[in-house]
């Protein structure tokens, strides 16, 4: 006999209520259950400050362990040791003991973060069905010989660790009283004889995290994770179990990693709103009295294209030059020229000048040393600021914009322009060197704009004082090993521990003062600050080396030697037609002229004019000049690459439809003068078009001059320095030079697409 219909329904819907019912009271009572963190840290170092930072963000209750305590559990980054953290954990559970609705959640804090909050935790615990639940890993440690004697399992993570577990309070006292070892014995050691243990696993109702779902261990699971980006807020997602760990650990080597993630989990950066913690905590400086003081140390390591424009940009920085201390190591020969122009000019804008040459012949480590050891030992040096000459700053807010942000090491983003070479590194790799991290494109390109924590920088960085004379107090920071200086200054900061030794020189004699206290290192790229330039093969045997550079620093050189007004030709019209179809732009920068006429000079070897010509094919110039090639001076391609980069654009402007090579077999400087040659007679050029670059000024350095085009009867007698004539070189325009009649007057040519 058939059941009526809506007696099925109404069956349904019973079991649905009850279900319900049960599920929502089950809720309720663990709602009603009290989840505390129990966590040891005897300082309070930049990864507890994150810990806590995470903790907060969810509303966790914690309570601190041995804060101020002198630490005596060993270096357990590096060997064995952390059993000062059961001893403060057993004295810390003896009032907690018969507390049945307490849930203990005991972790690190140095080097791990919350992901997700109590109620997921405590739902998570209760769906395993045990009153204590460890961490698993993948790795067995610290003795290897246990192996055997852990459970099978058949998926999952097999091995017990000690960062995290969570259980009911009597039971987690009941493990931790059994603890009758000494501080820098072994926790984790400890932890697992209980687990191994049958009897005690079984009557403890012991068991561990073997899918990740609470605690994940980034040990020998890096591979393992991904972040999982979410409106509010970013998790980190295990992909062998797919599930979502509340408790992120970076032990082991894996820290770096840690920092990584710790940039985006749990509320640092998403991609919907971007940065959302590079506000907190920032130093207003419109609200002190007084701008810090800054001990800035500048390195010229090498010779440097551009320097004087680089000391230039370091002088307009835009902070009260009575509050910088300037220490300047210059290890070159070559730059002892412009250290000196920069100090005479600036000895007593600064509150102080110190400058070291190469006469001392320090190297970067002793001159990387003693510019930081100027700012640690004066107790009035609030930040010191590092600066290599190879970093052009183009804002002049860099300094008060990274003494904002409140780090203790922080540096601005400088990339190489046009390339992905930078001044940081997002990973490195087992070796200690350079690993790219997934969002180093990212970042470099401006794709996602923030505070970023990394493993390594270099070329130029802030640092409080306060972390030079407390966490970097030891002199040798740039001292390690065969590293780089910089390589060392980093790594020192990461992975910085303080000993003291005892009278005894054995193993035993020595205990940590505190435990490994890394200081984080941050790099923003939340404004433009400038680039690095390139010093490679740095040519210094030129009069004027910075010319060369248009290959491969060619935005410094562009920003050097163009006018300041050429790109006005294509955004506002700015040029002229004084003649028909001769066109006048500016092109040169006051410098460009300057320097190409002292290159000339420095050369020397002028032809004299004369018609006899061995530079030239077939050996004879039917109109010729008082010049020199720029091939004479090794400056031939770069000039061909001017003419591409900087003629070309205004060809096709002003002579439409028309598309230059580019090319020229005749490029030179010409010298006017009243006793060698004052003037060049009517003459047509051997190009499709010309160019006619003024290289000094009429008023000033010579007086007559100028060009006359026959066929329309039309002279220009004032060319503008910096400025050049484009005009068709044959059959239509037929000119002369005029006279000059005192002084030098020089001239740039070129006779382009013969």
């Amino acid at each position: 006999m058939e059941r009526p219909q809506c007696c099925y329904f109404l069956s349904l819907m019973l079991m649905f209520i009850v279900h319900y019912s049960q599920s929502m009271e089950r809720k309720k009572d663990i709602l009603a259950e009290k989840l505390l963190v129990l966590t040891v840290a005897t300082q309070e170092t930049d990864g507890f400050l994150r810990f806590m930072q995470s903790a907060n963000y969810f509303n966790y209750t914690v309570k601190v362990l041995g804060m101020g305590e002198e630490w005596k559990g060993g270096d357990v980054g590096r060997s064995i040791g952390g059993g000062q953290k059961v001893r403060l954990l057993k004295e810390a559970m003896k009032g907690l003991a018969d507390q049945e609705d307490l849930v203990v959640l005991s972790v690190d804090s140095y080097d791990l973060i919350f992901a997700g909050g109590p109620e997921e935790i405590l739902r998570k615990f209760h769906q395993m069905n045990h009153k204590v639940v460890f961490a698993a890993d993948g790795i067995i440690w610290p003795d290897t010989q246990l192996e055997e004697k852990y459970p099978t399992i058949r998926n999952g993570k097999r091995f017990l660790n000690s960062g995290g577990f969570i259980g009911n309070a009597p039971y987690i006292h009941t493990i931790v009283n059994q603890w009758d070892l000494h501080d820098n014995d072994d926790d984790q050691l400890f932890y697992t004889k209980i687990y191994l243990d049958p009897l005690q696993r079984e009557r403890l109702n012991m068991t561990l995290d073997h899918k990740c779902e609470i605690f994940q261990n980034l040990n020998g699971a890096v591979d393992e994770v991904l972040l999982k980006f979410g409106t509010e807020q970013v998790r980190v997602r295990n992909t062998v179990f797919n599930s979502l760990p509340a408790v992120i650990h970076g032990n082991v080597n894996t820290k770096i990693y840690l920092n990584y993630l710790a940039n985006y989990i749990p509320n640092a950066w998403n991609y919907e709103r971007g940065c959302l913690i590079c506000d907190q905590d920032m130093v207003d400086l419109s609200q002190l009295k007084e701008y810090p003081r800054v001990t800035v140390g500048v390195y010229i390591e090498q010779p440097t294209p551009f320097l004087p424009e680089f000391l230039e940009r370091l002088q307009t920085l835009d902070y009260p030059k009575d509050k910088l201390a300037i220490f300047v190591h210059n290890s070159e020969v070559y730059h002892e020229k412009h250290i000196q122009k920069f100090w005479e000019e600036n000895k007593d804008v600064f509150h102080s000048f110190k400058v070291v040459g190469p006469e001392e012949n320090l190297n970067q480590r002793e001159a990387r040393n003693m510019g930081m050891d100027l700012c640690r030992k004066d107790l009035s040096c609030e930040y010191y600021f590092s600066i290599d000459a190879d970093v052009m700053l183009t804002n002049r807010q860099t300094l008060k914009l990274l003494i904002e942000q409140n780090r203790k090491i922080i540096a601005p983003l400088v990339t190489r322009h046009g390339k992905l070479w930078s001044n940081f590194w997002g990973a490195l790799s087992l070796d200690g060197y350079y690993a790219r991290s997934e969002d180093y494109i990212d970042i470099v390109q401006g794709k996602r704009v923030g505070v970023w924590n990394i493993p390594f920088m270099a070329h130029i960085y802030l640092i409080k004082g306060q972390a030079l004379r407390n966490e970097l107090r030891e002199r040798n920071v740039f001292v390690l090993e065969k590293l780089d200086p910089d390589m060392a200054m980093c790594r020192n900061a990461r992975e910085l521990t303080v000993q003291r030794e005892r009278e005894s020189p054995s193993p035993e004699s020595f205990h940590m003062l505190r435990p490994p206290k890394g200081v984080f290192m941050y790099i923003t790229n939340r404004h433009e600050f400038g680039r690095l330039i390139s010093t490679a093969n740095y040519n210094t045997s030129h009069y004027n080396n910075d010319l060369w550079q248009i290959f491969v620093n060619p935005l410094d050189w562009k920003e050097k030697y163009i006018h300041p007004n050429y790109t006005r030709i294509f955004t506002e019209n700015l040029l002229e037609q004084p003649c028909t179809d001769v066109f006048w732009f500016p092109v040169f920068s006051e410098k460009a002229c300057d320097e190409l006429v002292e290159e000339m000079e420095n050369y020397g070897t002028w032809s004299g004019g004369s018609h006899e010509d061995r530079r030239i094919t077939g050996g004879y110039e039917s109109v010729p000049t008082d010049d020199i090639h720029m091939k004479q001076i090794d400056y031939d391609k770069e000039w061909l690459h001017f003419i591409r980069e900087f003629i070309s654009p205004v060809t096709l402007k002003v002579f439409s439809g028309y598309y230059t090579k580019g090319y020229a077999v005749m490029n030179f400087v010409v010298k006017y003068t009243p006793g060698r040659q004052a003037y060049l007679r009517p003459h047509h050029d051997s190009s499709t078009f010309t160019i006619n670059i003024a290289l000094n000024n009429k008023g000033m350095d010579f007086q007559g001059g100028g060009c006359r085009f026959h066929r329309y009867n039309c002279s220009i007698e004032s060319p503008r320095k910096g400025w050049s004539f484009m005009h068709p070189g044959r059959l239509t325009h037929l000119h002369e030079g005029l006279p000059t009649t005192s002084g030098t007057r020089y001239i740039a040519v070129s006779f382009i697409d013969p």
